[in-house]
Protein backbone atom coordinates (compact mmCIF):
# COMPACT_ATOMS: atom_id res chain seq x y z
CA UNK A 1 0.00 0.00 0.00
CA UNK A 2 2.66 2.44 0.96
CA UNK A 3 4.29 1.80 -2.55
CA UNK A 4 1.43 2.37 -4.33
CA UNK A 5 0.93 6.16 -2.68
CA UNK A 6 4.44 6.71 -2.92
CA UNK A 7 3.87 5.73 -6.65
CA UNK A 8 1.12 7.73 -7.09
CA UNK A 9 2.89 10.86 -5.67
CA UNK A 10 5.89 10.15 -8.46
CA UNK A 11 2.90 9.88 -11.24
CA UNK A 12 2.26 13.21 -10.12
CA UNK A 13 5.55 14.56 -10.09
CA UNK A 14 6.00 13.24 -13.20
CA UNK A 15 3.23 15.01 -14.79
CA UNK A 16 4.19 18.44 -13.72
CA UNK A 17 7.61 18.00 -14.82
CA UNK A 18 6.52 17.28 -18.13
CA UNK A 19 3.61 20.41 -18.31
CA UNK A 20 7.02 22.59 -16.90
CA UNK A 21 9.11 20.98 -20.07
CA UNK A 22 6.47 22.12 -22.15
CA UNK A 23 5.90 25.62 -20.59
CA UNK A 24 9.62 26.01 -20.89
CA UNK A 25 9.68 25.13 -24.58
CA UNK A 26 6.74 27.77 -25.19
CA UNK A 27 8.79 30.56 -23.92
CA UNK A 28 12.13 28.99 -25.97
CA UNK A 29 9.87 29.44 -29.44
CA UNK A 30 9.42 33.07 -27.95
CA UNK A 31 12.81 33.72 -27.51
CA UNK A 32 13.60 32.10 -31.02
CA UNK A 33 11.08 34.30 -32.71
CA UNK A 34 12.86 37.73 -31.33
CA UNK A 35 15.73 36.25 -31.96
CA UNK A 36 15.35 36.01 -35.51
CA UNK A 37 13.59 39.23 -35.71
CA UNK A 38 16.57 40.54 -34.48
CA UNK A 39 18.79 38.56 -36.71
CA UNK A 40 20.45 37.37 -33.64
CA UNK A 41 22.40 33.66 -32.93
CA UNK A 42 21.06 31.17 -31.94
CA UNK A 43 23.59 28.92 -29.79
CA UNK A 44 25.10 30.79 -27.42
CA UNK A 45 27.81 28.41 -25.17
CA UNK A 46 28.20 31.21 -22.62
CA UNK A 47 24.48 31.29 -22.16
CA UNK A 48 24.45 27.82 -21.49
CA UNK A 49 27.78 27.23 -19.17
CA UNK A 50 25.71 30.24 -16.99
CA UNK A 51 22.40 28.26 -16.80
CA UNK A 52 24.49 24.84 -16.07
CA UNK A 53 26.56 26.83 -13.16
CA UNK A 54 23.69 27.80 -11.68
CA UNK A 55 21.60 24.41 -11.51
CA UNK A 56 24.97 22.88 -10.52
CA UNK A 57 25.23 25.42 -7.61
CA UNK A 58 21.50 24.65 -6.65
CA UNK A 59 21.62 20.72 -6.65
CA UNK A 60 21.32 19.32 -3.18
CA UNK A 61 21.08 15.82 -4.09
CA UNK A 62 20.52 13.05 -3.99
CA UNK A 63 21.05 13.46 -7.94
CA UNK A 64 24.69 13.61 -7.94
CA UNK A 65 26.21 17.25 -10.14
CA UNK A 66 27.00 14.90 -13.02
CA UNK A 67 23.79 13.26 -13.46
CA UNK A 68 21.97 16.87 -12.92
CA UNK A 69 24.63 18.42 -15.96
CA UNK A 70 23.85 15.40 -18.00
CA UNK A 71 19.93 15.89 -17.72
CA UNK A 72 20.07 19.83 -18.18
CA UNK A 73 22.12 19.36 -21.16
CA UNK A 74 20.09 17.05 -22.86
CA UNK A 75 16.93 19.80 -22.10
CA UNK A 76 19.65 22.24 -23.49
CA UNK A 77 19.97 21.33 -26.73
CA UNK A 78 16.68 19.97 -27.39
CA UNK A 79 15.79 23.68 -26.36
CA UNK A 80 18.54 24.86 -29.22
CA UNK A 81 16.71 22.05 -31.36
CA UNK A 82 13.68 23.82 -31.36
CA UNK A 83 15.04 27.19 -31.69
CA UNK A 84 16.71 26.01 -35.20
CA UNK A 85 18.26 23.30 -35.95
CA UNK A 86 21.93 24.08 -36.06
CA UNK A 87 24.03 22.88 -39.42
CA UNK A 88 27.28 22.13 -37.92
CA UNK A 89 30.12 20.60 -40.46
CA UNK A 90 32.75 18.49 -39.23
CA UNK A 91 36.41 16.93 -40.16
CA UNK A 92 34.86 13.49 -41.13
CA UNK A 93 34.16 10.92 -42.30
CA UNK A 94 31.85 9.99 -39.74
CA UNK A 95 32.97 8.21 -36.50
CA UNK A 96 36.18 10.52 -35.94
CA UNK A 97 37.14 12.03 -33.26
CA UNK A 98 35.97 15.37 -34.52
CA UNK A 99 32.40 13.85 -35.17
CA UNK A 100 32.25 12.92 -31.39
CA UNK A 101 33.30 16.06 -30.08
CA UNK A 102 30.54 17.80 -32.40
CA UNK A 103 28.12 15.10 -30.82
CA UNK A 104 28.91 15.96 -27.21
CA UNK A 105 29.13 19.66 -28.24
CA UNK A 106 25.66 20.03 -30.07
CA UNK A 107 23.75 16.60 -28.89
CA UNK A 108 22.48 14.24 -31.80
CA UNK A 109 19.48 16.50 -33.01
CA UNK A 110 21.58 19.10 -34.74
CA UNK A 111 22.44 18.29 -38.79
CA UNK A 112 26.47 17.56 -38.15
CA UNK A 113 27.28 17.21 -41.88
CA UNK A 114 31.28 15.77 -42.35
CA UNK A 115 33.25 17.81 -44.51
CA UNK A 116 36.80 16.48 -45.98
CA UNK A 117 38.89 18.90 -44.47
CA UNK A 118 39.43 21.91 -41.59
CA UNK A 119 39.67 24.33 -44.80
CA UNK A 120 36.62 23.27 -45.89
CA UNK A 121 35.29 23.50 -42.61
CA UNK A 122 36.25 26.80 -42.47
CA UNK A 123 34.90 28.20 -45.82
CA UNK A 124 31.53 26.69 -45.31
CA UNK A 125 30.86 28.68 -42.00
CA UNK A 126 32.46 32.06 -43.62
CA UNK A 127 29.83 31.43 -46.79
CA UNK A 128 27.11 30.37 -44.25
CA UNK A 129 26.53 27.52 -45.47
CA UNK A 130 26.60 26.19 -42.43
CA UNK A 131 26.01 27.72 -38.78
CA UNK A 132 28.97 26.00 -37.13
CA UNK A 133 32.13 24.20 -37.34
CA UNK A 134 34.10 21.92 -34.95
CA UNK A 135 37.73 22.09 -35.80
CA UNK A 136 41.07 19.66 -34.00
CA UNK A 137 43.27 22.30 -32.01
CA UNK A 138 45.82 20.01 -29.70
CA UNK A 139 46.15 17.37 -27.95
CA UNK A 140 47.54 16.57 -24.24
CA UNK A 141 50.27 14.04 -26.17
CA UNK A 142 50.97 15.13 -29.54
CA UNK A 143 50.86 19.19 -29.06
CA UNK A 144 49.11 21.56 -31.97
CA UNK A 145 47.58 20.79 -34.61
CA UNK A 146 49.03 23.18 -36.84
CA UNK A 147 47.05 23.19 -39.89
CA UNK A 148 44.33 24.99 -37.65
CA UNK A 149 46.55 27.37 -36.38
CA UNK A 150 47.25 28.66 -39.68
CA UNK A 151 43.59 28.76 -41.07
CA UNK A 152 42.79 31.41 -37.92
CA UNK A 153 45.53 33.80 -40.12
CA UNK A 154 43.18 35.10 -42.89
CA UNK A 155 40.00 34.13 -41.22
CA UNK A 156 37.34 36.06 -39.64
CA UNK A 157 35.57 33.58 -37.88
CA UNK A 158 34.96 32.91 -33.97
CA UNK A 159 35.77 30.77 -30.92
CA UNK A 160 32.86 30.07 -30.01
CA UNK A 161 33.87 27.24 -27.51
CA UNK A 162 35.99 24.60 -27.15
CA UNK A 163 35.17 20.98 -26.01
CA UNK A 164 37.70 18.60 -24.48
CA UNK A 165 37.45 15.38 -24.96
CA UNK A 166 39.25 11.69 -23.69
CA UNK A 167 40.22 9.87 -26.61
CA UNK A 168 40.44 6.25 -26.17
CA UNK A 169 41.91 4.59 -29.14
CA UNK A 170 41.09 1.03 -30.12
CA UNK A 171 42.90 -1.44 -32.74
CA UNK A 172 39.68 -2.56 -35.07
CA UNK A 173 39.76 -5.13 -37.77
CA UNK A 174 38.35 -8.07 -39.03
CA UNK A 175 40.70 -11.18 -38.03
CA UNK A 176 43.20 -11.11 -34.76
CA UNK A 177 46.11 -9.73 -34.04
CA UNK A 178 48.56 -12.48 -35.32
CA UNK A 179 47.08 -11.91 -39.09
CA UNK A 180 47.58 -7.87 -38.81
CA UNK A 181 50.26 -6.89 -41.67
CA UNK A 182 49.37 -3.04 -41.97
CA UNK A 183 47.93 -0.43 -39.57
CA UNK A 184 45.96 2.72 -41.20
CA UNK A 185 45.33 5.63 -38.89
CA UNK A 186 45.73 9.80 -39.03
CA UNK A 187 49.08 10.53 -37.89
CA UNK A 188 48.30 12.00 -34.87
CA UNK A 189 46.44 8.46 -33.77
CA UNK A 190 49.74 6.81 -34.33
CA UNK A 191 51.93 9.05 -32.83
CA UNK A 192 49.44 8.20 -29.75
CA UNK A 193 50.02 4.45 -29.80
CA UNK A 194 53.64 4.45 -31.06
CA UNK A 195 55.02 2.61 -28.42
CA UNK A 196 51.76 0.01 -28.12
CA UNK A 197 52.44 -0.24 -32.02
CA UNK A 198 56.30 -0.87 -31.41
CA UNK A 199 55.41 -3.63 -28.75
CA UNK A 200 52.78 -5.68 -30.60
CA UNK A 201 53.17 -4.86 -33.97
CA UNK A 202 56.37 -3.97 -34.73
CA UNK A 203 56.51 -5.63 -38.21
CA UNK A 204 53.04 -4.39 -39.65
CA UNK A 205 53.53 -1.88 -42.03
CA UNK A 206 52.07 1.98 -40.90
CA UNK A 207 50.09 3.94 -43.23
CA UNK A 208 48.96 7.56 -42.41
CA UNK A 209 45.53 8.57 -43.63
CA UNK A 210 43.60 11.51 -43.48
CA UNK A 211 41.09 10.41 -40.16
CA UNK A 212 40.61 7.28 -38.14
CA UNK A 213 37.81 6.75 -39.75
CA UNK A 214 39.00 6.67 -42.92
CA UNK A 215 41.08 4.29 -41.28
CA UNK A 216 37.92 2.02 -40.05
CA UNK A 217 36.46 2.97 -43.67
CA UNK A 218 39.73 0.85 -45.45
CA UNK A 219 40.49 -1.67 -42.99
CA UNK A 220 36.71 -2.98 -43.08
CA UNK A 221 37.47 -4.02 -47.08
CA UNK A 222 40.64 -5.63 -46.27
CA UNK A 223 41.85 -9.06 -44.55
CA UNK A 224 45.36 -7.97 -43.53
CA UNK A 225 44.58 -4.72 -42.19
CA UNK A 226 43.35 -2.80 -38.96
CA UNK A 227 42.47 0.27 -37.89
CA UNK A 228 43.51 2.65 -35.00
CA UNK A 229 40.01 3.95 -34.36
CA UNK A 230 36.94 5.06 -31.68
CA UNK A 231 34.82 2.13 -30.54
CA UNK A 232 31.92 4.12 -32.59
CA UNK A 233 33.99 3.53 -35.88
CA UNK A 234 34.06 -0.38 -35.14
CA UNK A 235 30.19 -0.29 -34.69
CA UNK A 236 29.73 2.13 -37.67
CA UNK A 237 31.81 0.20 -40.23
CA UNK A 238 31.34 -3.58 -38.75
CA UNK A 239 34.74 -4.36 -37.19
CA UNK A 240 35.43 -6.01 -34.17
CA UNK A 241 37.28 -4.45 -31.50
CA UNK A 242 41.29 -6.38 -31.81
CA UNK A 243 42.58 -4.71 -29.00
CA UNK A 244 41.18 -1.83 -26.37
CA UNK A 245 42.52 1.61 -24.82
CA UNK A 246 45.92 1.12 -26.87
CA UNK A 247 47.07 4.64 -26.46
CA UNK A 248 50.19 4.90 -24.58
CA UNK A 249 49.44 7.36 -21.95
CA UNK A 250 46.12 6.63 -20.14
CA UNK A 251 44.80 10.53 -19.64
CA UNK A 252 45.12 11.41 -23.63
CA UNK A 253 42.94 14.86 -24.18
CA UNK A 254 42.23 15.99 -27.44
CA UNK A 255 40.81 19.76 -27.48
CA UNK A 256 38.50 20.85 -30.01
CA UNK A 257 37.02 24.19 -31.16
CA UNK A 258 33.75 25.67 -32.21
CA UNK A 259 33.88 28.19 -34.86
CA UNK A 260 31.39 30.90 -35.93
CA UNK A 261 30.29 34.18 -37.02
CA UNK A 262 29.75 36.01 -33.72
CA UNK A 263 31.60 35.43 -30.15
CA UNK A 264 30.27 34.05 -27.42
CA UNK A 265 28.62 36.14 -24.18
CA UNK A 266 30.50 36.10 -20.61
CA UNK A 267 29.93 32.64 -18.91
CA UNK A 268 32.38 33.82 -15.43
CA UNK A 269 34.44 31.10 -16.43
CA UNK A 270 36.04 31.95 -20.07
CA UNK A 271 38.91 31.90 -21.80
CA UNK A 272 40.15 33.84 -24.87
CA UNK A 273 42.49 33.20 -27.80
CA UNK A 274 44.20 36.13 -29.42
CA UNK A 275 47.13 35.95 -32.42
CA UNK A 276 49.63 38.74 -32.93
CA UNK A 277 52.51 39.98 -34.52
CA UNK A 278 55.45 41.49 -32.44
CA UNK A 279 58.08 43.92 -33.70
CA UNK A 280 61.40 42.44 -33.93
CA UNK A 281 63.38 44.10 -31.15
CA UNK A 282 65.20 43.05 -28.01
CA UNK A 283 63.27 41.38 -25.70
CA UNK A 284 59.81 42.19 -27.30
CA UNK A 285 58.27 39.10 -26.86
CA UNK A 286 59.18 39.29 -22.87
CA UNK A 287 57.48 42.98 -23.09
CA UNK A 288 54.22 41.54 -25.15
CA UNK A 289 53.60 39.32 -22.42
CA UNK A 290 53.98 42.08 -19.29
CA UNK A 291 50.43 43.67 -19.61
CA UNK A 292 49.20 40.02 -18.63
CA UNK A 293 51.69 39.88 -15.68
CA UNK A 294 50.57 43.55 -14.63
CA UNK A 295 46.83 42.67 -14.95
CA UNK A 296 47.18 39.37 -12.83
CA UNK A 297 45.57 37.50 -16.03
CA UNK A 298 46.86 33.58 -15.96
CA UNK A 299 48.32 32.46 -19.33
CA UNK A 300 47.22 28.93 -20.04
CA UNK A 301 49.31 28.47 -23.48
CA UNK A 302 51.86 30.41 -26.45
CA UNK A 303 52.52 29.35 -29.76
CA UNK A 304 54.42 30.56 -32.54
CA UNK A 305 53.72 29.96 -36.27
CA UNK A 306 55.36 31.36 -39.26
CA UNK A 307 52.90 33.92 -41.35
CA UNK A 308 54.29 31.98 -44.28
CA UNK A 309 54.58 35.47 -46.07
CA UNK A 310 58.30 37.05 -45.13
CA UNK A 311 61.42 34.63 -44.26
CA UNK A 312 61.30 34.24 -40.22
CA UNK A 313 58.08 36.04 -39.99
CA UNK A 314 55.92 34.76 -36.80
CA UNK A 315 53.02 35.55 -35.41
CA UNK A 316 51.96 34.12 -32.01
CA UNK A 317 48.49 32.19 -30.27
CA UNK A 318 47.73 33.13 -27.21
CA UNK A 319 45.25 31.48 -24.55
CA UNK A 320 44.61 32.72 -21.49
CA UNK A 321 42.03 32.93 -18.86
CA UNK A 322 39.26 35.82 -18.77
CA UNK A 323 36.58 37.43 -21.17
CA UNK A 324 37.62 39.76 -23.74
CA UNK A 325 34.88 42.22 -22.00
CA UNK A 326 36.18 41.59 -18.53
CA UNK A 327 37.79 45.21 -17.55
CA UNK A 328 41.30 43.70 -16.31
CA UNK A 329 41.42 42.09 -20.03
CA UNK A 330 40.56 45.20 -22.11
CA UNK A 331 43.47 46.73 -20.44
CA UNK A 332 46.14 44.06 -20.91
CA UNK A 333 44.86 44.16 -24.58
CA UNK A 334 44.97 47.88 -25.12
CA UNK A 335 48.22 48.11 -23.79
CA UNK A 336 49.78 44.81 -25.80
CA UNK A 337 48.11 46.74 -28.96
CA UNK A 338 50.26 49.78 -28.56
CA UNK A 339 53.58 47.28 -29.19
CA UNK A 340 51.89 45.38 -31.54
CA UNK A 341 52.04 45.36 -35.76
CA UNK A 342 48.33 43.53 -35.43
CA UNK A 343 46.30 42.17 -33.13
CA UNK A 344 43.64 39.54 -33.60
CA UNK A 345 41.03 38.49 -30.65
CA UNK A 346 39.69 34.74 -31.94
CA UNK A 347 37.14 34.87 -29.05
CA UNK A 348 36.10 34.44 -25.54
CA UNK A 349 34.05 31.23 -24.54
CA UNK A 350 33.54 29.06 -21.46
CA UNK A 351 36.42 27.15 -20.12
CA UNK A 352 36.30 23.53 -21.50
CA UNK A 353 35.42 21.01 -19.29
Amino acid sequence: MQIEKLRAKIDTIDSELVDLLNERAKKVLEIARIKKKERKGYYSAGRERKILERLIKQNKGPLSDEVVEKIIHLILKTSLDLEKRQKVVYFGPPATFTHLAAIKNFGEGADLVPVKSIGQIFAKVEKKQADFGVVPIENSTEGVVSHTLDMFLDSDLKICAEIILEISHHLLGKGDLKGVRKVYSHPQALAQCRDWLEENLSTAGLLEVESTARAAQTTAKERDSAAIASDVAASLYGLKIIASHIEDRPSNYTRFLVIGRDYSERSGQDKTSILFSIKDRVAALYGMLSPFKNHAINLTKIESRPTKRKAWEYVFFLDFMGHKDDENVKKALAELEEECFFLKILGSYPKGE
